[in-house]
């Protein structure tokens, strides 16, 4: 197993449900892709080694700072991807 096996990036799990909350009938796997890596580099790294740990020490409001954060990220990277996309 690797060093990377053990630890994760919180932002990964937010920037992913809140790119599936945005998700349109029409966008593909490889635009939500791109959308999803487009705002995690726009965003900073949370590293994290267990999940309830995360969770159980992290203030409310810090939360909700992240969670206001990452809509503005992927709505950013929606804008940037779909303008920026190659036919």
């Amino acid at each position: 197993m690797s060093l990377l096996d053990t630890i994760n990036n919180f932002y990964e799990h937010l920037v992913a449900d809140a790119v599936e909350k945005s998700r349109q009938p029409e966008d593909s796997e490889d635009l939500l892709s791109d959308i999803m890596c487009v705002a995690l580099n726009r965003l900073p790294s949370r590293y994290y080694r267990h999940k309830i740990d995360m969770m159980f020490y992290l203030p409310d409001q810090e939360l909700q700072e992240m969670d206001q954060k990452v809509a503005k990220a992927v709505a950013e990277a929606r804008v940037f991807v779909v303008s920026h996309q190659r036919e």
